[in-house]
């Protein structure tokens, strides 16, 4: 009899966990990151590749190249002035043999930010991003003959088939054809960024082709659509970049999603050296299509620093320490029950925050 109920509960734990397997694998696991310094050690590719995820996005400054160090071993920056330099940077990258490792398993999409673009906070008027584009190119491994090499910036975007269900991956690119933006003039308060926002209509973050292009990507059909900014889209009280030094162009973005009627949207980012978690219901009297989420991963190689800074939009805390974030889209029957799980790790997956909303507040029903 002892036997019996034994193997009885042998199959049932058998049974049970293989249940579980099940429902666990209805889902779709995107991790993303930012801020990875070349010249640091690398050891969080290892905790991501522990995760298994789907894809990983790497949103910007995925390499330091505008960071060099003199004899004594100071590190010395500004502006690339070498084409040479952008490849030493992504080969410094690609010897952390953490890194290699996990690229070798996992497919990888991304764009750039300033400190790979060649320079601080640089826009459109930096001499080098025709050459730095090229070496982006090379390190994501596009095709020699890919029309993205002819074209004037690097926005891209994907369609990821994931359990019958469609996720577009739209990388927007806020550096090649971004205008000049509204420094403060005189000193800033303690705490907060150089910019303040512009009234300017004729300043734009994407330019006007990657406008027209993203006008039309919002309108191929998708489940869910991740749009990509190196640049946080909803935090912007810092006044460091974000999307909020133009306002027009925010709200440009904002009624783009609204005009195409695309649902499902929402935004990762970087840039900012520190996680949170932001969200737009219209508490500041944004125009907005339907609650808009945006994810803030930023800083794989960086030691904690406290940091305290205004954001309105913030759910949940902000973290400066080393870390990355997890998308996971835990597919339902119905689309509109499909939960969208944000959660920022740090070294040795440690959780430091976790956020989650149904696609049914994607809405404009």
């Amino acid at each position: 009899m002892l036997k019996h109920v034994s193997l009885f509960f042998k199959i049932f734990t058998v049974s049970f966990l293989f249940l579980s397997t099940l429902a666990n694998a209805n889902q779709m696991t995107i991790a993303f990151g930012s801020c990875a310094y070349d010249s640091e050690p690398q050891p969080i590719w290892n905790d991501i590749a522990a995760m298994e995820p789907d894809l990983f996005l790497f949103i910007g400054d995925n390499q330091y190249a505008d960071v060099q160090f003199d004899d004594e071993g100071n590190r010395i920056r500004g502006p690339v002035t070498d084409p040479a330099r952008f490849k030493e940077a992504y080969d410094a990258v690609w010897a952390k043999p953490e890194f290699a490792a996990f690229r070798a398993t996992t497919p990888f999409m991304g764009t750039w930010d300033d400190h790979d673009y060649g320079f601080n906070d640089a826009g459109k008027e930096f001499p080098l991003k025709k050459e730095s584009q090229q070496a982006f190119l090379d390190f994501f491994e596009f095709a020699k003959d890919d029309p993205i090499r002819q074209q004037e910036g690097i926005y891209h975007s994907k369609i990821i088939e994931s359990h019958g269900r469609s996720v577009q991956i739209i990388m927007l690119d806020t550096r090649y054809h971004r205008d000049e933006l509204n420094r403060r003039p005189g000193p800033r308060p303690e705490g907060f960024g150089p910019y303040l926002p512009t009234g300017d209509k004729e300043r734009s973050m994407l330019g006007d082709a990657q406008w027209l292009w993203l006008a039309k990507q919002l309108l191929i059909p998708a489940d869910v659509r991740i749009i990509v900014s190196s640049i946080q889209v909803v935090a912007y009280e810092h006044r460091w970049e974000a999307w909020g030094t133009m306002p027009r162009q925010r709200d440009l973005l904002y009624g783009l999603i609204d005009a195409a009627q695309a649902e499902n949207v929402f935004f990762l980012s970087g840039d900012r050296h520190l996680m949170e978690i932001s969200k737009d219901t219209g508490q500041k009297n944004d125009r907005i299509p339907y609650p808009m989420w945006d994810f803030t991963s930023s800083g794989m190689t960086q030691a904690y620093r406290p940091v305290s800074e205004p954001n309105t939009f913030r759910v949940g805390e902000v973290v400066r320490d080393t870390h990355y974030g997890i998308v996971e889209l835990k597919w339902a029957d119905k689309l509109e029950d499909t939960e969208v799980v944000f959660t920022a790790y740090g070294l040795g997956n440690k959780v430091f925050d976790q956020a989650s909303f149904k696609l049914a507040e994607l809405s404009f029903k």
